[in-house]
């Protein structure tokens, strides 16, 4: 008879309220599904890390948020195998002393988004950060990271913090963040810390009328699917090898619960790349009429505007309107109304479960019929076909040659800092 695996009992220590956190434990999740592991997880039913009490836990390991100073605390003196995971800090005594740890590299994350803008044009860039906390140890990371970057180039970058989100100062906060972005040089490239700070200060932008991305170009970290749905104008955001954090990590802890000893181990996990949306693709545009045109199409493309609502807002009549489009972009209002509305439908139709009827309500196609007679006038393709394509795409990538994995492990993979065993 084949022999029964053992069970190990692992706590996953995290706050699921968190996108860097779920992607996390999804990778956790991949790994046990890859492998012969056998663990029951111990894991909070809201996902939020409480660790009163984890130094009793009578289990056999744990993989735990280290950015968290009250986890840290809470496992200071615990024996049991315990695998860390948070950010990438130039200072060692950051670190846990005695731990494996597992870390999303910050300065690749926070240079990634900089050459991006770089890239867009911009010759002036900030940052949008956190209240400095030792919960945010990690934010205040990557504002040294971005000094560093700015000063390097010999350019002043702008640093922001403002204050925590709460519910009493929402709106003094909103406040600050539009006369914080107004203060700034224009057009600016902004980088945010996170997806969620990025989609407040494209909020901000946004009540006050300042253009996105004509005027301020945002880039987050994380790449939130809540984000984007919660914005008019689609957010730009750098996506975190997260889920390969998890994966790691879970190697570790395996490898331990076996024996193995890993102190002092520090595996850095390069971001994956770059979700471009609109928040960040920033065109040197000359003419105001055109910037306060484009702002105003890509919160309202989806919702059927004509080129005189866009000519009303502007404040200029529609003829004008059009010859000052056809002089800066060489095509129509209405060409470009319908740009952002197909741009909209492939990234809806990108996702597993879209469907025709669905699409064409929620970008502005007056019918189903009308989707599908622009998908084969500019694509060439029906909407089915172009989801067939795009699924087809996905899965040559997924299989890629082994000298493209071979290519992918020298560039891309985690990196071992420094082994102690």
């Amino acid at each position: 008879m084949a022999k029964t695996p053992t069970v190990h009992r692992i706590a996953l220590l995290f706050n699921g309220n968190k996108i860097f956190d779920r992607e996390i434990i999804s990778g956790i999740g991949e790994y046990i599904s890859s492998t012969r592991a056998s663990w029951d997880l111990y894991l909070e039913e809201d996902f939020r890390c409480r660790p009163q009490g984890i130094e009793r836990w009578a289990g056999h390991g744990i993989i735990a948020d280290f950015d968290d100073p009250v986890t840290t605390a809470a496992l200071e003196g615990v024996q049991l195998p315990v695998v860390a995971i948070g950010g990438s800090y130039a200072d060692p005594s950051q670190y846990p002393a005695n731990r494996p740890y597992v870390a999303t590299d910050n300065y690749k994350m926070v240079k990634l988004a900089y050459d991006h803008l770089i890239e867009a044009g911009l010759q002036h860039f900030a940052l949008y950060s956190l209240p400095e906390s030792p919960c945010n140890r990690w934010a205040q990371e990557r504002e040294r990271i971005f000094t560093d970057l700015t000063g390097a180039d010999g350019i002043t970058g702008h640093i922001y913090r403002g204050v925590g989100t709460s519910a009493q100062s929402w709106d003094a906060a909103v406040e600050q963040q539009i006369a914080w972005v107004r203060s700034l040089p224009k057009p600016v490239g902004i980088i945010a810390v996170t997806d969620a700070r990025a989609r407040q200060l494209l909020q901000a932008c946004l009540f006050a009328g300042i253009a996105v991305p004509e005027q301020v170009a945002l880039i987050g970290i994380d790449n939130d699917p809540l984000a984007r749905v919660l914005t008019r104008i689609p957010l730009s955001s750098v996506i975190q090898g997260s889920v390969e954090m998890g994966r790691t990590a879970a190697h570790l802890l395996h490898q331990m619960l076996h024996g193995a000893r890993f102190p002092d181990t520090r595996i850095m996990v390069p971001p994956v790349g770059i979700n471009v949306l609109a928040s960040s693709r920033h065109e040197v545009r000359n003419h105001p009429h055109v910037m306060q045109a484009m702002h105003f199409i890509r919160q309202y493309a989806c919702q059927g505007i004509k080129t005189d609502q866009v000519a009303d807002y502007v404040g200029i009549s529609r003829s004008s309107l059009e010859w000052y489009f056809r002089r800066e972009l060489g095509r129509s209002v209405h060409d470009e109304i319908l740009r952002f509305k197909l741009e909209a439908a492939k990234r809806m139709l990108e996702q597993a479960g879209s469907h025709a009827a669905e699409i064409a309500v929620s970008c502005g196609f007056t019918t189903v019929q009308y989707l599908h007679a622009v998908f084969k006038r500019e694509l060439g393709c029906t909407p089915k076909e172009y989801q067939e394509q795009f699924a087809a795409g996905l899965e040559r990538s997924a299989a890629p040659s082994a000298s493209a994995v071979r290519s992918k492990k020298k560039t891309t993979g985690p990196s071992l800092l420094t082994t102690t065993k």
